[in-house]
């Protein structure tokens, strides 16, 4: 996976402290970093994919909304929001993971629904700013972790074909196509898609004593 994980379930400042960079779960009061980082990243990374009239018309306040509701009043807790978090000479977030059980979201066109133990990528962002720092590495390691835990073994991103960056990253921690593609159709434009997935194990269950 890379970087090693410093992942911090309830957001403890002592392991914080030791460590330049950590992930812990998203809290209400991130909303509005997670939107600003969205909409940056966005307009950097996807200036050459997305229409820029899209781009342009994208609201942070709207977004930061959307992003309360997902931390605040997520539809199962298997549905989850992680930031990255640069410890420097102060805390900065500069990053973000959203993932939860595959729904209609996941699917190729005609696809038949997928797998109770497959999760599904919303979003895996890291502030182009802050790249190269192993936050990517960090979020998707402690996604992992948590998908072990919530019982998946199986797990599937779509990617933009026109973003070779990310196609890069997931592969070199072991992602692959799974052979599903797809076109959004953004402003009367359609966007190629393509799926990878990667597979884990599930936690070891320890012996049961006498």
């Amino acid at each position: 996976m890379g970087a090693p994980v410093t992942w911090l379930p309830g957001g403890s400042v002592g392991w914080a402290l030791m460590a330049l960079g950590y992930v812990r779960p998203a809290r209400p009061e991130d909303a509005g970093e997670i939107a600003r980082i969205q909409l940056a990243t966005w307009r950097t990374a996807y200036r050459r994919v997305l229409p820029q009239r899209a781009l342009d018309r994208l609201d942070e306040a709207w977004l930061a909304a959307q992003w309360t509701e997902a931390i605040t009043a997520s539809p199962s807790p298997r549905h989850r929001v992680l930031v990255a978090v640069e410890q420097a000479d102060e805390a900065y977030t500069v990053g973000f993971a959203a993932s939860g059980p595959a729904d209609e979201q996941a699917l190729a066109p005609d696809e038949a629904p997928l797998g109770a133990d497959v999760a599904a990528f919303t979003d895996l962002l890291v502030e182009p700013r802050w790249g190269r720092r192993g936050h990517g590495s960090r979020l998707l390691a402690a996604c992992v972790d948590l998908w072990r835990e919530d019982g998946f073994s199986t797990a599937v991103a779509w990617i933009y074909d026109g973003d070779p960056a990310t196609q890069k990253f997931l592969a070199s921690a072991g992602w692959e196509p799974d052979g599903a593609a797809r076109a959004l159709d953004v402003d009367d434009q359609l966007i190629a898609q393509h799926r990878l997935h990667t597979y884990f194990s599930p936690p070891s269950v320890a012996p049961r004593t006498k």
